[in-house]
Parts: structure tokens; sequence; C-alpha cells
């Protein structure tokens, strides 16, 4: 697996950016792999509603087993959205990332965001106790994303944001990532104030893949959007059929069944 974890480090090039996107179950993990992609990351919000519930909502175990089952789909490098590790200690981020190195991941990311609404997010130092952990525990067996996440809890706070990022990179994460972000001055001001790879959330108010990778980013991911853009097709081949009575979305399941004749083939065969 140590091949994996430094091909994944090596497609982190600032200004030729990975397009990650975020698979939420085996078969589109599958599918993304069969039309070019050339690796994966798990989506927390994307696999939870597979199981009809909320982001936040899935359990540690959960979010692992999701992990191994991504892995398990395709060759490609596989990363996987740990939220906030689960736990508050230290410690506790430790014990998960050895779980998670032995699932096969490539790389993962932990985040700094609490799940307490009355304090979404840990403080400073707390917050980079936690990423200082996790790169212990993986001992270079993974590549390690760490997050901040002021302004997905509206703290636009680009100061503090970026002194959250520097103090992830002094305690050894491998790819920092602000979600949220959509200003290019404001992820110019991010990649300009770090010395390591910066993930952007493709977002549709933010810049297009062209003007990030002129900004100097190395990875562009897009969370659970896949798979709430794959729900609402099936909101509107369902209002359709309800409300129309007719069939225009076998237009887009046609493609859909083109697609898997190659993505779900057996490779033994």
């Amino acid at each position: 697996m140590n091949d994996l974890v430094e091909k994944f480090r090596a497609l982190h090039r600032p200004g030729e950016p990975l397009l990650i996107p975020n698979p939420w179950d085996i078969g589109s993990a599958r599918v993304l792999a069969a039309i070019g992609f050339r690796a994966l990351a798990t989506t927390s919000s994307g696999y939870a509603a597979t199981l009809g519930q909320l982001d936040g909502t899935v359990t540690r175990e959960q979010a692992l087993g999701h992990a191994a089952a991504i892995v398990s789909a395709t060759e490609l490098p596989v990363s996987a959205d740990l939220e906030n590790g689960f736990a508050d200690e230290p410690d506790d981020i430790a014990d998960l990332i050895c779980v998670a190195v032995d699932t096969g991941l490539a790389g993962c990311s932990i985040e700094d965001a609490t799940g307490n609404g009355d304090a979404p997010i840990y403080p400073a130092g707390l917050a980079a106790e936690r990423v200082a952990a996790a790169v212990e525990a993986a001992q270079g067996g993974l590549v390690l994303t760490a997050r901040a996440e002021n302004h997905l809890y509206g703290l636009d706070d680009l100061a503090d944001t970026i002194a959250r990022l520097q103090s992830f990179q002094e305690a050894g994460a491998d790819v920092l990532f602000a979600p949220g972000l959509v200003r290019a001055a404001d992820i110019k001001s991010v990649i300009a104030s770090v010395d390591l790879p910066v993930n952007v959330l493709a977002m549709p108010s933010g810049p297009s893949v062209a003007e990030l990778a002129d900004l100097g980013v190395a990875r562009i991911s897009v969370g659970g959007s896949f798979a709430f853009a794959a729900l609402g097709a099936l909101v509107e081949a369902g209002r359709e059929l309800l409300e129309q009575g007719t069939y225009s979305y076998a237009q887009r399941a046609a493609t859909g069944r083109d697609v898997i004749r190659t993505a779900f083939r057996d490779p033994r065969h």
C-alpha cells in the first residue's frame, strides 16, 4: 500500500491540481474510476445520505467500514473524510489513524470542527495537537489533510484560518484545506502563506478549475455535490413520472447503463 500512498502524494502538484471526486458507494467509485479520475475521496455527507441520514451522524465504525469498501472498489488511491476524528482528544485521533492506515487508505482528512453548535471550532492549540497526534500515528503511511473549518460555520476570519493552517503545517500535515473559501484573493492569500499543497472545495460561486490552477491550487475536491447531483436527477425523474407522466429521464438513464457496462465489468473475464 505504500506505493499507493506515494502515488497519491505525487499527484499533488501546485498549479496542476488533482481533480479528486467524492464517490458515495462502490458503484459510484467504479464509475468515477472508469471515466478517468486518478484518485478518489470519500464524502461524509454523501455516504450519510445513502443511509438516509444527515451529515455528522455517521459513526466511527461506519465511516471506517465505508472507507474500506471504497478502497476495495478500485485500484486508485483513496483518501477518507474522517470528519473530526469522531473524538476530541489527540490520543483518540491517533488511535483512529492507526486503524485508517490498516484499511489500505492512501490518505485521510481530519477537521477542526467540534460538532458542538455552541462552540463549533476547537481552540487553535488543541486543533494543532490533534493534527500532530494524527501525523505521529500515521508515520508517513497516509497523506494527511488537515482542515480548518471556520468558513463552513460562518466564522469568516481569514487571518485565523491562515494561522490555523500554518500551525497544521508545523504539526506535520501533508495537505492543507479550508473548505468554504470562494474568493480568489482569499485562496491566493492562503497559498502564499503556507508551503504545503492546498486543496480547494469546488463551489459554484468560486473560481473555475483553470483559475484555481493559476492560483497554485494542488487539489480540487467536490464534497457531497456529486452525490446530491445524483439525488437531484432521481428527484427530477420521479417528479416527471408523477406530474407529467413522461419518460425523458430515460435519456440520462441510458448514459448510466452504458458506463456501468465498462465500470462494472469483471476484469477476470
